[in-house]
């Protein structure tokens, strides 16, 4: 069974950064991706990383401004988010995905939320 954890989230004013966990557990794949859902918004794709961390990408909005890493010794994929806008606001969350960026476990975590004061 895969269990995915989201922490590290807060409330931080615009400008300022955080960096979000996503702890893994049970089996595994090799690409995670980290995704975002504002209230009244649909769920937004934010990050992803291969399994050796050499293959990222990212969204449009957070290009430049969030970096995505990993620790497979760990098992945790990070997501520092830098220059941080109200517009970032949202609950946070990570899954396996594939290579065309979409969630393989149907079963989302609990997210955790973002909240960015201007």
């Amino acid at each position: 069974q895969v269990q995915l954890v989201e922490s590290g989230g807060g409330l931080v004013q615009a400008g300022g950064s955080l960096r979000l966990s996503c702890a893994a557990s049970g089996r595994t794949f090799s690409i995670v991706g980290w995704f975002r859902q504002a209230p009244g918004k649909e769920r937004e794709f934010v990050a992803a990383i291969n399994w050796n961390g050499r293959n990222l990408h990212y969204g449009d909005s957070v290009k430049g401004r969030f970096t995505i890493s990993r620790d497979n010794a760990k098992n945790t994929v990070y997501l520092q988010m830098s220059s941080l806008k109200p517009e970032d606001t949202a609950v946070y969350y990570c899954n396996f995905i594939d290579t065309k960026d979409d969630p393989l476990i149907d079963s989302w975590g609990q997210g955790t939320q973002v909240t960015v004061s201007s």
